[in-house]
């Protein structure tokens, strides 16, 4: 890589940095959303870099899963993504210039040296201290192996982190960290600070378990004579059970947020409000987003994942979402339910555009979507049984026998003339609306959740709508 600089003097450059691990995981996605705002409130860059030095586990499709996570998420990045395995070279010829400088040493130490010394540091209450960091490299035993260790200070380590305050690590905490691998391979501390600086990352913001490695990085910082960034480190995503998110709390992907029915912008939305706040707002919409965001609204106290929370704040921007992409959206979701033969898409999504407005109100998530559209596409023939027969006993057939026969008379099939044919046939008939309600419901949607019934005929259609009530009334006469 070549080092690179700001686009101008001052400008905030910020980072999300993930391992391919093969799904975006959500407390990344928020790590991804805060670097997102804060760039883009500053008009500035927020870079994607994918950490794939660990070869085995770093495929294309892994890497691929992260892109269409925060694609879908709608984060969208300045420039092409990095490869952190990419710049190796570059990592070593760092390396090299510490070597130069004195800031890094060659260690000479076996695997068994190494932990002996381990033990003993351990036993003094303190970090490993190399005993090659004062030797003369001209004592090592030929042709030996080695590792290239980084000097750290005597000096505590000391980050002020735009989250936590002042943090401070004894000096003899910190051991010589390795640098360079024995094949060459550098290690992960060395790598992040490399790469940070020379994509030109001003803010890092990132989980608080990178605290430690904040203050290792510091000290890599310092010794090289780089600038060092702003550091904010967020604390994690915590489950209901005030425990760190683990796999028992539920779905941890992005993509599995997705399946779920959530749409990116409510998501989006939810994680903001995860572990940062501006007074007692709880929606947002982007622009209202990146104009108020700030590290000052970062919390210090682990946030916890609350699904009813991300329902509720989803159906607010399901209501907000235009009614021909939520269409668009929901009939995926549809067709996995769907099982007859007898339904085109153009006739549901037709029946979806009519019915829209209302059942988007209805729901807070594009499952929640389909199954109150359920009654819109269903097939045909309608079959009841047990509970869901029961309005349709007794006298209810010739009540609705009736009821067609007035409906067949009705000039416009609309909800408004549908309602006064509805209270008009009450009125004549002398009966409560329950009698015709219950068994016209019944025949229409077969008991499954939906609106006011005349919105319900007006929906499926005069031809649809008289075609469910003929089956159910000829299915009467038959038995």
């Amino acid at each position: 890589m070549v080092p690179r600089v700001q686009d101008s003097p001052g400008q905030i450059v910020t980072r999300f940095a993930p391992s391919p691990t093969g799904f975006l995981h959500i407390g990344g996605a928020r790590t991804a959303l805060f670097n997102w705002l804060l760039a883009r409130n500053a008009s500035g860059k927020f870079l994607l870099r994918i950490e794939d030095t660990d070869r085995a586990r770093s495929t294309d499709a892994a890497t691929q899963a992260i892109l269409d996570g925060l694609s879908w998420l709608g984060l969208d990045w300045d420039g092409e993504p990095v490869s952190q395995f990419a710049n190796a070279a570059r990592h070593r010829a760092v390396v090299d210039q510490m070597l130069q400088s004195g800031g890094a040493f060659r260690c000479y130490m076996s695997a068994e040296e190494t932990e002996a010394e381990r033990k003993k540091a351990f036993a003094d209450g303190r970090a490993l201290r190399s005993p090659w960091r004062d030797r003369d490299p001209d004592d090592a035993p030929k042709g030996a192996a080695f590792t290239v260790r980084f000097k750290a200070s005597d000096i505590d380590s000391v980050i002020a982190d735009a989250v936590q305050g002042e943090v401070r690590w004894k000096a003899k905490d910190f051991d010589d960290l390795v640098l360079l691998r024995s094949d060459g391979s550098p290690t992960y501390n060395l790598a992040v600070v490399v790469d940070d600086h020379d994509m030109g990352v001003t803010h890092i913001v990132r989980g608080d378990d990178h605290l430690v490695n904040g203050g290792r990085q510091a000290q890599i910082y310092d010794a090289l004579g780089w600038e060092r960034p702003v550091f904010a480190h967020i604390p994690l995503i915590h489950g209901a059970d005030g425990k760190k998110l683990s796999k028992r709390h539920g779905a941890l992907g992005a993509e599995a947020y997705r399946e779920m029915g959530y749409l990116p912008e409510g998501l989006r939305n939810y994680l903001l409000r995860l572990g940062w706040s501006h007074g007692d707002e709880e929606f947002f919409d982007d622009e209202a987003a990146i104009a108020v965001f700030s590290l000052a609204g970062l919390n210090k106290s682990p946030a916890r994942l609350d699904l009813d929370k991300l329902a509720h704040i989803n159906a607010h921007h399901m209501k907000l979402a235009g009614n021909g992409r939520l269409i668009d959206l929901v009939l995926p979701f549809c067709e996995a339910r769907y099982e007859g033969d007898n339904l085109s898409e153009a006739t549901l999504s037709e029946r979806l555009a009519l019915a829209m407005d209302v059942l988007k109100t209805r729901a807070s998530t594009l499952v929640e979507l389909a199954d109150q559209a359920y009654f819109l596409y269903r097939p045909t023939p309608i079959t009841l049984e047990g509970k869901a027969a029961k309005p349709l006993k007794g006298e209810a057939p010739e009540i609705l026998g009736r009821f067609q026969q007035a409906l067949k008379s009705l000039a416009d099939w609309n909800d408004a003339s549908l309602h006064e044919a509805l209270n008009s046939f009450v009125e004549k008939e002398k009966i409560g609306f329950g009698k015709i309600g219950a068994p016209l419901r019944a025949a229409l949607t077969g008991g499954a959740p939906a609106p006011d019934i005349a919105l319900v005929l007006a929906w499926l259609g005069r031809d649809e709508a008289m075609k469910r009530i003929d089956t159910q009334i000829n299915k009467a006469q038959n038995t």
